[in-house]
């Protein structure tokens, strides 16, 4: 248990350094390649904090165990919700813009939505990982034409005067130690995880997913705290795009097959009131602030959901 415990602390103190420097990184790139800094959340910090689900996501599904890989989107998603934005919004209060109401939320309920009807009967195949991909190339597609740079986005923030080359270079380094981290922090606990007879749907749910939400949760807080907020926002929902979208096929096109059934019957509806809660809220507070009352509403909810998580676990022998 020694080795393991070692990794956990080992990824968490390179998550916590990596996570700052690559907000920093990520900003300035958005001001020298002439994009909001919404679009730079919604790709760049999106993808890179999401790299490590797409990775245990991959050695999940090719060590023929898909459900870790399908526990890992949906927990993944459930935990930057109701852990990494209602954190971050306690600690900050996070201003919420129409523009992001209008084009970013329609894609992510889409998104839910598709992947609610690809986790229905019970199967995830080659033909769901497909209508998910085509939708992640149209979301893509879609962020970009409609992106428009902002100058009151330009000015706001502390953002880094940094080269583009420069920029692009902390952006490389800061994210292989995110990643390098996540790994690091996801082993360690799955072994202990493993060492407590935990099944594989409840470690993709629990331990994999906060571990690899945890660039999400130090990236969003930095964000807020370096007053980069639609970094910050646009972080979780591109972060939930890709997961959905990218780290969701990963089983489907590589061990497709039947998912455990508790996945879509007790997980996804979990997944889709958040989803739901968090577009009612943004809609709500368009134009003002979400703030740390909604912020705690979604902790909450997480923490419920982890204990009831918990309870049909136990009973079930899983």
């Amino acid at each position: 248990m020694l080795l393991p415990l070692i990794a956990v602390l080992l990824g968490l103190v390179a998550l916590l350094w990596s996570a700052d420097h690559f907000v920093g990184a990520a900003a300035a790139t958005a001001r020298r390649a002439g994009m909001s800094t919404m679009l730079v959340g919604m790709t760049i910090v999106a993808l890179g904090t999401s790299a490590p689900e797409i990775v245990v996501s991959l050695m999940a599904s090719l060590d023929g165990i898909p459900d870790l890989a399908t526990g890992n989107a949906l927990g993944s998603n459930i935990a930057n919700i109701g852990l990494v934005l209602g954190i971050t919004a306690v600690v900050v209060p996070i201003p919420v813009r129409f523009s992001m109401v209008r084009r970013e939320l329609p894609l992510l309920l889409g998104a839910t939505g598709l992947a609610g009807y690809t986790l229905a009967n019970g199967h995830l195949g080659r033909l769901d990982a497909a209508l998910l991909i085509a939708l992640l190339v149209f979301s893509l597609w879609w962020l970009f034409r409609a992106d428009t740079p902002d100058a009151e986005e330009a000015v706001a923030g502390d953002i880094p005067d940094m080269l583009l080359p420069r920029a692009l270079l902390w952006l490389v380094v800061t994210l292989a130690v995110m990643v390098a981290g996540s790994r690091g922090l996801v082993w360690g606990a799955s072994e202990i995880a493993r060492g407590m007879g935990i099944s594989e749907l409840t470690i993709g749910l629990t331990i994999v997913a906060i571990g690899t939400s945890l660039p999400e949760l130090t990236a969003c807080v930095a964000s807020a705290l370096r007053r980069h907020h639609d970094l910050a926002i646009g972080n979780v929902i591109g972060s939930n795009l890709f997961n959905l979208l990218a780290v969701l096929p990963v089983p489907g096109l590589l061990a497709p097959g039947a998912i455990d059934s508790a996945a879509g019957e007790r997980d996804y509806p979990v997944l889709l009131l958040l989803t739901l809660a968090l577009g009612a809220m943004l809609l709500w507070h368009r134009r003002n602030h979400l703030g740390r009352l909604p912020g705690m509403a979604l902790a909450a909810a997480y923490a419920g959901y982890l204990a009831w998580l918990g309870m049909t676990s136990l009973g079930s022998g899983a």
